[in-house]
C-alpha cells in the first residue's frame, strides 16, 4: 500500500489548490500561523510544502525533513527556497509563473501608459480644480524601442501585448537563446545599452541579479530611458535610480517591487525612513504600486490550478 502523501500548506491560498490535490488522494494540513521553529518539529512528517514566501526554507529544514518529495511556490519567485540542495537531496520544486503571467505583463503596461501619458499627475490636478493640458503632453510608445530584460513567462508576456503598440520590442536573456519570436527581438547588452527608450525588468532575484541596476548599469544607457520594475525590488538600487532621475538619466520610472520589502512582500521597512524612497516618491515621473502586479482576482485561482497541476503530474510520472 503506497505511504499517504501529506501536504503542508503554509500560507493561505484559493480553496481551488487543497481541493485539487484532496480530489488526487492527498491529504493537506493547512497551516497559516505555524512559524519556523515549530515547522522545524513537526516537518519530518510531510511529503510535501507549499508556502509563499513567509517562511525560508533553507538547508536546516531540508534536513529535518526526512519525508520530503516535493516544495512548491505559489507564484514565480524561488529565492526563499534552496533550490539547489533541495534538487541534490531528491526533492523536486515546484512553482507557478504561468499563473500571473498575463496579470503582470497588464500591470507593466498599464503603469508604462500611465506614465508617459502623466495620467495620475493630470488626474490629481483635476481633481484639484487645475486644468493643464500643455503640461501634461505626453509621448506615444509608437516608434519606441522597448528593452526586456529576462525573456520567461513574463518578460514575453509582456512583449505579446507591446507587439501590437508599433513598438520595437528587443529581449535580452543570459540563460537563454534562440528565442526571438513574433513578439519580440533577441538581442545582447550592447544593442540594450544603444537603442532602449524604454528598459523592462523580469528577472529572479538572485545573487547575479540583486542591485543589477546601478550606476554603472544606468550609465551605459545611450539615451535617458524609462525604467519599469515588476520583478523583484532588490534588482534595482533605488539610491542610484533616484540619483539618475535627479539627473536625466532615467526620464521616469514606474515600480512595483522596491528593495525595501521584507522577503514575505507583505509588508516593507518604514519607507519614509528611507532617504532614497523619499527621493523618488514626490516625483510626478515616478508610480509606485505595493507589489500588486501579479495580484488579480484570475491570477488567484491560475496560480494554484498550475502548481496543483504540476504535484499532480509528479505522482503520475
Amino acid at each position: 500500500m503506497p505511504k499517504p502523501i501529506e501536504i503542508a500548506l503554509l500560507d493561505d491560498a484559493h480553496p481551488t489548490l487543497t481541493n485539487m490535490l484532496q480530489s488526487s488522494g492527498m491529504h493537506v494540513t493547512f497551516l497559516p500561523d505555524i512559524n519556523r521553529s515549530d515547522l522545524i518539529k513537526t516537518i519530518e512528517k510531510y511529503t510535501g510544502i507549499i508556502l509563499r514566501s513567509r517562511i525560508t526554507i533553507d538547508k536546516e529544514i531540508i534536513d529535518r525533513a526526512t519525508q520530503l518529495e516535493f516544495i512548491g511556490r505559489i507564484g514565480s519567485g524561488m529565492e526563499s527556497i534552496d533550490t539547489e540542495y533541495a534538487t541534490s537531496r531528491g526533492i523536486a520544486c515546484y512553482n507557478s509563473p504561468e499563473g500571473n503571467r498575463d496579470a503582470v505583463a497588464e500591470h507593466a503596461l498599464a503603469m508604462l501608459l500611465n506614465l508617459m501619458c502623466h495620467i495620475g499627475k493630470a488626474h490629481s490636478e483635476v481633481k484639484q480644480g487645475q486644468w493643464l493640458r500643455e503640461e501634461n503632453r505626453g509621448e506615444e510608445l509608437a516608434g519606441k524601442t522597448i528593452g526586456i530584460i529576462g525573456y520567461g513567462n513574463t518578460g514575453s508576456a509582456f512583449a505579446r501585448r507591446l507587439s501590437v503598440l508599433g513598438c520595437k520590442v528587443q529581449a535580452y536573456d543570459k540563460y537563454k537563446t534562440g528565442f526571438s519570436d513574433e513578439y519580440a527581438t533577441e538581442t545582447n547588452m550592447d544593442c540594450i545599452f544603444q537603442e532602449t527608450d524604454i528598459l523592462s525588468l523580469h528577472v529572479p532575484l538572485s545573487t547575479e541579479t540583486s542591485y543589477l541596476v546601478n550606476k554603472k548599469y544606468i550609465d551605459n544607457f545611450q539615451k535617458p530611458f524609462y525604467l519599469i520594475n515588476t520583478s523583484r525590488g532588490p534588482v534595482v538600487n533605488t539610491q542610484d535610480a533616484a540619483n539618475a532621475l535627479h539627473e536625466g538619466k532615467i526620464k521616469g520610472m514606474a515600480l512595483d517591487v522596491l528593495e525595501y520589502e521584507e522577503t514575505s512582500f507583505e509588508k516593507t521597512s518604514n519607507l519614509l525612513q528611507h532617504k532614497a524612497f523619499g527621493q523618488i516618491a514626490d516625483r510626478n515621473n515616478v508610480i509606485l504600486t505595493p507589489h500588486i502586479a501579479g495580484w488579480t482576482n484570475e491570477s488567484k485561482v491560475k496560480l494554484v490550478q498550475v502548481l496543483a497541476s504540476k504535484i499532480i503530474e509528479h505522482y503520475k510520472k
